[in-house]
């Protein structure tokens, strides 16, 4: 079999460079595959105890998970003017799920900065004002995609409704960009860093295709178009995947799966290494991960699977480089873990799963109570899974199943945990929590 790297090679040279400069820069963490290097997180609470701090969130809702860096925690928020009963029925006519979506007559995104320590709002910073803004799925929100930080500023993606890049130190925006994109739901992917470039996952309805842009300028550097997709109906050909970086042999992939395919590009050019065709999935959610064998992917809607695909390929390695797959209740919205040699996933449903991540042999299922949109979190042999209802359950991190707590607060939990300095923040709805031990 494949080796390129063990795990903890893989984890560790992203975990040391990232920790650096910040313990939680991008969705899912400095190697961006939900894998933290805390010690001591706290294992139970619940509203009354073991509560730091709790912060209203004041700029309206999101389900972006917060960043964390220089004592500061970021997170974007949306508010919004809501439609009146006219303006919702012209905006949605002719379009497919409409009971399911939110009408928005306008909308004003937001950057929040809180301090870790006390909690507190330092400030407040108004990015873009938008009219007439594309309805979005009640599951989703006007600020969903996570910002990434790097020395001092904040890289914030709001999909179709623009990106902007901040300076928290000098207080000021220094450039914004717009990509317009029928996202038909709402924007949903991340944004990610790669030397001097923003790298955005442009998936729509209407057109598919990876954008990279200067950090520094805001300007585009490259732009690759998504292979031909059998489906010609615009809503089973958009995706809200965010990218993920390995290494193989030695060079750098960009892993970012999208409807029907999964594809790896040389990050710094866009140019195709190696594509699967995965099916009719679509509006794939989860970020892929990577053990140093298999890169795993989500396959998305209407059915999701889960793949296992040897990254060292070129051209078109459907038949030749999937290692396995398993069918069975995977997530569609929920990211997958790959640690102490399985995958653990637990799917919007509330269904969790353990496969060997060799094999694909399960080990284990479970039911979890209620429906899950937030991606768990690994630290320290447990696994942190939180749900709509504001439950967070927490589990050991092994082939066999050991439930280790339940732990309820209030607000539904769509946002994915993020641990810094021993302790762990939660983003619900309305609230920030940061949850610990007092010192």
């Amino acid at each position: 079999m494949l080796r390129m790297n063990t795990f903890g090679l893989v984890c560790s040279v992203c975990l040391a460079a990232c920790q650096a400069e910040s313990p939680w820069p991008q969705f899912r963490g400095p190697n961006g595959q939900g894998i933290s290097t805390e010690t001591n997180l706290p294992l139970k609470w619940d509203e009354t105890t073991g509560i730091l701090w709790k912060t209203p969130i004041s700029g309206g809702t999101g389900c972006s998970s917060p960043v964390v860096a220089e004592g500061k925690v970021w997170l974007t928020s949306a508010t919004e003017i809501e439609a009146s009963p006219q303006q919702r029925k012209a905006k949605l006519a002719g379009t497919m799920l409409a009971d399911q979506k939110l009408v928005a007559r306008a909308i004003t995104l937001w950057l929040i900065e809180i301090d870790l320590a006390t909690g507190n709002v330092d400030r407040k910073v108004k990015l873009i004002e938008v009219e007439d803004p594309q309805p979005i799925h009640s599951l989703n929100s006007y600020a969903s995609p996570t910002p990434v930080w790097e020395n001092g500023r904040i890289y914030c993606h709001f999909g179709d409704y623009g990106t902007v890049c901040y300076d928290s130190r000098a207080d000021s925006i220094l450039w914004k960009t717009r990509l317009p994109l029928d996202h038909r739901v709402g924007p949903g992917s991340s944004p990610i860093l790669y030397e001097n470039l923003l790298i955005l996952t442009c998936d729509g309805a209407d057109q598919q295709y990876i954008s990279a842009i200067d950090k520094d300028t805001g300007y585009a550097v490259w732009r690759q178009d998504r292979p031909s997709i059998r489906q010609t109906n615009g809503e089973f050909r958009k995706s809200y995947s965010t990218p993920l970086v390995i290494e193989v042999a030695g060079n750098d992939q960009m892993i970012i799966p999208g409807a029907q395919w999964c594809i790896a590009y040389e990050p710094l050019t866009g140019k195709e290494i190696w594509r699967v065709d995965h099916g009719e999935g679509f509006s794939l959610v989860p970020r892929p991960v990577f053990d140093g064998d298999y890169v795993f992917i989500c396959t998305g809607y209407p059915k999701a699977h889960l793949l296992a695909i040897r990254p060292d390929g070129s051209g078109d390695v459907t038949k030749s480089h999937l290692g396995w797959e398993h069918s069975k209740q995977i997530p569609t919205i929920p990211s997958p873990l790959v640690v102490e040699g399985c995958v653990f996933t637990v799917n919007d449903a509330g269904i969790a799963i353990c496969v060997d991540a060799a094999t694909g042999v399960e080990h284990w299922r479970k039911r979890f109570p209620g429906k899950y949109a937030s991606s768990p979190l690994y630290c320290e042999g447990r696994i942190y899974a939180c749900n709509q209802n504001g439950l967070t359950t927490v589990f050991a991190a092994g082939d066999e199943f050991d439930l280790l707590a339940e732990n309820q607060i209030k607000g539904s939990l769509m946002a994915s945990p993020v641990p810094v300095d021993s302790t762990l923040l939660l983003r619900s709805v309305s609230h920030l929590y940061r949850i610990g031990k007092q010192r």
